[in-house]
Formats: structure tokens, sequence, C-alpha cells
């Protein structure tokens, strides 16, 4: 016998249970949120349009019920019932040991909350199921479980028959529906303590279902992880997560990815201690987590696959030899056979340039989906939005053919990206809503010459991405890192005036000149940690490697006599210190390093004085950064040189004079260094507003970095300014129903060509 309900497609009246939610009246209403709650698809208890899916739901939930002898989503009212649907999974455990594992994956496509996901067409759940043999599943009971499993085979397919029959049916009447529902906005904004900070992955992610929100913030001075669900008034911190970065949600939800600075976590979000999922030097770029709980991220060397607990391997290698330098952005596509990723290359100026491909790993066919654009993201049922200029656009996409299908519409203006790292900071659930930070496409710097008394004037070089100015010792040539989807150094000669490119592997960073200026030196990294090289000033000779370590190594600052060179080294999970290398006796890169300031705090930036006989460099140790001064080679005496805070500590050359910055305050202490050390008092120089080095790539601004510098004779200073330090986005806004205007902007393009 079979039961065929027709629910949805005649209107009965009935009396309302805790478990059913009706349109009481003499007919059917269009949009209504109609059926029974248990067997309700996610779209439909949203009271959004629904297709012959929901269909497909419900004929999951009754082959659960079948089989394990319990509803899949139940609940004793029906707000619990229907939260169940919207946020729960049925209790796989439940399930028979005989059940087949072809059925219990038929099972689980059935009830994807995610429309792309979800099975596509009953006939091949039915196919599925009429394939399955006899000998498929594991009894454990000899050779009892067969009559069963072939009686319930027999049900199912009656099943199948009814659901096809009510999915015709259901689809004549909701195809007639109205429009969908409206789309929604609203802020979540944040407290006057909480700082929204750059990352190399997007800040904020949304679970799947759209209703929990994290992002990622400064609270008293350290990186924490928020949660903020849709039903509550405020964000909370989530506890254990302290410095986390690159939250994503896992596929039901329920935990919570991050990093931790040598590795990733998973976090239960109902509770307890985080796990580590593995470990790796080098951090990622992006995040995708599939159904099979199997994590893409893009690391060192490209697009590497995980097991969530397992070891990584190297799935999509980056092609070096075909100009490409980086890959980043991951996302799993619904089949689990394809991924999209962003690319950047050597021709590459800004990220902007770069090109989104898709990538199908079983076939390795690879198409480039989008030229000029970063961070693409699948959107249901067949969009795929990217990023550029702070701008998202959308593109009509088909998912099974790894293709675009129409022309890029802009959907949205005004997403804060980072220019430097191509990260664009919005999230979208598998439902269709939209959580972006709004702001500006930052990056945009502009160097200025800075006198005593703080007049600026503009310096004769056009914007780009300036991080870390470096005169040489003897006042002539500039060396200047610009990063952005390649970092290179170049070399600014003063007084001709040419700005000439020094690196073109797209992965050098920090200029550093040898006191004789004829040699620079700096880090490279990507693939491996970043270590430290150097090479001739007039590129007469080849690039040679001084250090070979798994940790983050950044050089500031060579003794006057050339025989060492001091540097920050940053070691998992993230706390720095100052070592030191000293060139004389082994051979290059044999030379082993030692530490000069370590301790349980950050210390960094360090910089020989004039006579090479201190050290002065920035330590947290007091709870904030502090400017100190401490003999070299040690032990000796270390003396706080700054008051109420201080960074970027930098001698002058020829004075007596050691300056450094707190907040928008340059400071200066008069120093004299023979016979004996003695400082003065700090006091101000000038007031001025310029960049602190809010770099994704090369470290938050502080305790390791120093963004500017002092002319050998103390009079002049090269600073920098930043769009992008002015723009720290104040919210989070949420867009609920996305989709829908994505689906219309997108159609109105396309019914406006002629």
């Amino acid at each position: 016998m079979k039961v065929l309900d027709f629910g949805l497609a005649k209107a009965v009246t009935v009396q309302p249970t805790d478990a059913t939610v009706s349109q009481l009246g003499e007919g059917t209403q269009l949009g209504a949120v109609m059926g029974t709650a248990g067997y309700m698809s996610p779209e439909q208890a949203r009271g959004l349009p629904v297709d012959k899916r929901c269909d497909i739901w419900a004929f999951g939930c009754v082959l659960y019920e079948m089989l394990a002898g319990r509803r899949a989503f139940t609940g004793r009212t029906l707000s619990d019932s229907i939260a169940a649907v919207l946020a729960g999974e049925p209790e796989w455990e439940a399930l028979p040991v005989e059940t087949p594992p072809r059925v219990r994956a038929v099972l689980r496509r059935c009830l994807q909350k995610d429309l792309g996901r979800r099975q596509r067409d009953i006939g091949d759940a039915r196919l599925e199921l009429e394939e399955t043999r006899p000998g498929d599943e594991a009894t454990g009971r000899g050779g009892e479980s067969r009559p069963r499993w072939r009686a319930l085979t027999v049900a199912a397919g009656s099943l199948l028959l009814g659901a096809v029959a009510a999915g015709m049916a259901g689809w004549t009447l909701w195809r007639q529906a109205p429009a969908a529902a409206p789309v929604a906005r609203f802020a979540v904004r944040f407290p006057p303590d909480q700082l929204y900070t750059p990352s190399f992955n997007p800040g904020l992610a949304l679970s799947p279902d759209g209703t929990q929100l994290v992002y990622r913030a400064v609270h008293k001075g350290q990186p924490q992880l928020f949660l903020r669900r849709v039903g509550e008034f405020e964000a909370k911190p989530i506890p254990g997560i302290e410095g986390g970065t690159a939250p994503n949600f896992s596929p039901d939800g329920r935990s919570l990815f991050f990093g931790d600075g040598i590795g990733a976590r998973k976090l239960a979000l109902s509770g307890g201690a985080s796990i580590p999922l593995w470990e790796r030097e080098g951090g990622f770029q992006g995040v995708s987590w599939s159904q099979e709980d199997t994590i893409v991220f893009a690391g060192l060397g490209g697009i590497l696959r995980v097991p969530a607990g397992g070891k990584p391997e190297l799935l999509i290698p980056v092609e070096a030899q075909k100009g490409e330098r980086m890959y980043r952005f991951p996302q799993w596509l619904p089949d689990r056979e394809a991924v999209i990723f962003t690319v950047a290359t050597s021709e590459n100026d800004t990220w902007d340039d770069a090109r989104i491909v898709a990538h199908n790993l079983r076939t390795k066919e690879r198409r480039t989906l989008i030229q000029g654009g970063v961070g693409g993201r699948y959107l249901a049922p067949g969009y795929l939005v990217y990023a550029r200029a702070g701008t998202l656009l959308a593109a009509p996409f088909d998912v099974n053919r790894m293709a675009v299908t129409g022309s890029s519409v802009p959907v949205l203006e005004g997403v804060s990206m980072q220019a430097t790292s191509g990260v664009a900071n919005f999230s979208l659930s598998a439902n269709g809503t939209l959580a972006y930070a709004p702001g500006v496409a930052g990056g945009v710097r502009h160097l200025f010459w800075v006198d005593r008394q703080g007049k600026a004037d503009p310096f004769p070089q056009p914007p780009r991405g300036y991080l870390h100015p470096r005169f040489s010792p003897d006042g002539r040539t500039l060396a200047i890192e610009v990063e952005g989807s390649n970092h290179d150094f170049w070399l600014c000669d003063l007084e001709r005036g040419t700005f000439t490119r020094m690196t073109t592997d797209g992965r050098s960073h920090w200029p550093l000149w040898t006191p004789d200026s004829r040699r620079l030196t700096f880090r490279v990294g990507m693939p491996g940690p970043f270590n430290m090289w150097w090479m001739p000033a007039d590129r007469s000779g080849p690039e040679e490697r001084l250090t070979e370590s798994g940790s983050l190594q950044s050089p500031a600052s060579w003794s006057p006599d050339g025989k060492a060179v001091a540097f920050t080294q940053t070691s998992p999970p993230a706390r720095a210190d100052v070592w030191v290398l000293e060139m004389e006796g082994g051979a290059l890169g044999a030379r082993k390093p030692r530490p000069f300031a370590q301790s349980k705090f950050s210390e960094g930036a360090p910089r020989f004085s004039p006579d090479g006989k201190w050290i002065a460099y920035v330590s947290d140790e007091t709870g904030r950064n502090e400017v100190y001064v401490q003999s070299y080679p040690g032990p000796g005496p270390k003396i706080q040189m700054s008051i109420d805070g201080g960074t970027d500590a930098v001698w002058a050359g020829r004075t007596g004079e050691l300056f450094f910055r707190n907040g928008d305050k340059m400071m200066v202490v008069a120093v004299t260094l023979q016979p004996r050390f003695n400082a003065g008092k700090p006091r101000l120089l000038w007031t001025g507003h310029y960049s602190h080095g809010m770099s994704t790539s090369c470290g938050p601004p502080g305790t390791t970095s120093s963004n500017y510098d002092v002319t050998p004779d103390g009079q002049r200073f090269l600073m920098i300014t930043d769009s992008e330090q002015d723009a720290t986005p104040t919210q989070v806004n949420m867009v609920l129903n996305w989709v829908e205007e994505v689906k219309r902007l997108v159609e109105e393009k396309q019914q406006k060509k002629p």
C-alpha cells in the first residue's frame, strides 16, 4: 500500500499539533509556510520559494525514519522542530549497522541543507537503491539482514514513486508562488574596545545556514574571535581562541576552524577545549571545508588538502614555470570534484589583476573563470561572486560545466579590501546570506619628506604599496619594499630620481643596507619560511642565503663594523625575539644565530647604536610596547627609553639621538654614548598622522617592525601615509536573502543586452 500526501497541493482544515504548521482556511495560500515541521526542508521552513528538491528532502526524512525507527528531525514544540531542521543533523549513529554505505550516502545527499549540494533528481536516488547489492552491507549478523534490507528496498521504491508524484503536484503549485522573501539588512556594530584588523584571510565567516557570524577583532591589545548569533543582541568572545585567525565553520555549523600561529585547530561551539587539526609552517591564505570533513587551503607551494585531523598533502602545486606566484582563497564546488581559487602571476601589479580559476581534481582540467578579480565564491543556484577594487561582482556560473555563462555585474560597492593581500572581507552562507565589512579598497600609500618641525612635502614617486623604507649609510639611495600580489624591493637614487626594481621573485621583503652600502640584506619566503639573504647592491652577483630556519626572520640592523646583523625572529605561536647573526667564522648559511633578547614576551625591531655597543629594541613586557636599550654583546644593563609607550626606534647615524614613535607623536631622546651611556628625557619633536605599518604581509605594527627611516644627518624623516589605516571597519553588515538581489541584478543586466 502507498499513501501519497498531497497536503501542499490541496488545503485541508486540520487541527494543528505541536509538529504541524498549517494554513487554516478554504484554500492553500501561496507563499505560506505549510507542511509537517519534522519533514519540512530548510527553505520551506523559512517561507522561501520551493521546488521539487523540498520533496527530495522529505523523502530523505521518511527513508531515515524507516531505517532508524525515529524521526530525523524532531522537537517537543513546533519551534523546536523547525530549529532542528534549520540547524540540526540526524543522529546518523542511529542507523542500523547493516545499512549499506551507498544508502547512507543517498541519505546524506537527500538531507543536505545547501540546495546546491542536495540530490538533484529523485530518479537518481532510486537507481542508487536498486543497484545496492545484498553484499554491500556489513551485516555483523550472518545473512539475516538481507531479507530485511530487500523488504526495505521495496518499501523505499514505493516511497520514491510517492515522492515523485508528490513532487510533481507540489511543483505545479509552488512554481506559481509570488516573489521570494524580501532582502533584509542589519548591522553588527563593534564596541569601542574592538578593532577589526587586516589579515591574510577574511576576518569574518558565516555559518552555512546564515544564523551565526564569527569575526576577528583586537580586544584589549589581543586578537580575539567573537561569535554573534542572529537571534541574539550581542557578540560574545569565544573562549579558548585568543589570537585565533582565519575563522571558518564546519559544514554542519557546529564547529569552528581557526588558525593559531602554528597550524589549525577545531572547536565545538557547544563548549570544550579546541583540538589540533594539523601543524604547518607558513600559515594559510583561504580555507574551505567540505561535507566529507576534508579541508582545502592555500599554503606554501599551492593548494593543499587535509582530512580534519590529518597531515596536509599538496593537491594543486603552483606552476612556477608558467609565471604563477601563489594561490589563494580556495573553495570546494558542490560536487567536491573541483576547486575554485585565485591565481597571482608575475605579470600582476595588484590583486585586482589576478585571475580566478576552476580546477577539476579528477580530470586535471583547469579553466580561467574571471580575468581580473580575487576571492571567487560559488553562490547557489548558479552565480560566481568575486571582488575587485572594493566592489563585489557576480556572473552566471554553470557549476557542472565549470563555466561562466554571462558577463559580470556589479552587485555591491563599498566592501573593505586589503590591496596588499587581496583579502576581500565578505562571507556567503549556503542559503544566500551575505556578511561583509564595509569600507574601501585600502593599500594606497604615499611617501612624504618630513622635517624636524613636522612640515611635510611629497616625495617625488607615485603611490604604491610602500613599506619599510631604509636609507643607505651614505644617504644617497633609498631601498624600499613594494607589496601587493608580488612583493619585491626597489632602489631610488635620491639625486637622479630613478626607481629601479632589485628583485623579481615576488617574495622578497624588508631590504636593509650593509654599513658599506655595497650589499642589501632582505628576507625571502614562499615557498618555505622567511629567512635572510643578501645580494650586491649593484646586482653584480647572485643572491646568497644567510640563514636557514623554520622561523620567520626579519633583518633590522647591521653593526657599524659589519660583523653582525640583528633581526627579529618570530616562532610559533607568534612570539617574537631579538637574535643576532655574527658574520665571522664559517661559511655562509652555516653560521648559527644566537638570541639576544628572548623571553616569554615579544621583543623586536632591533637597531644597533652608532658605536655598535648598544641595541635598541621594542618589548611588550609591561603590557604595552616600550623602547629599551641593552648593552651589546651582553650581558649588560637594560635601560627603558620611552615613558608612556613607544615603537619604531631608529638611531640618527651622525647625531647622539634616538627617535621613536608613540602613536602619531615622533619622540626624540638625546643620548651620550661615550665615555658611558647616558640618556635624556624623551621629548616631543612633532606630531603627524602616518602609517605604523598596518600590513598583512609583513606583520602588524608595533613590536616587530619599523615603518619609517631617518636620513643619516637626522634632519629629515621619510614617512608613509596609508588610506587603509584610516578605513578600519566599525561594523559588519548582514544581508539576508542576498541571493535574490544578485539574481535580480544579473537578470536586469541580461535583459538590457542589445
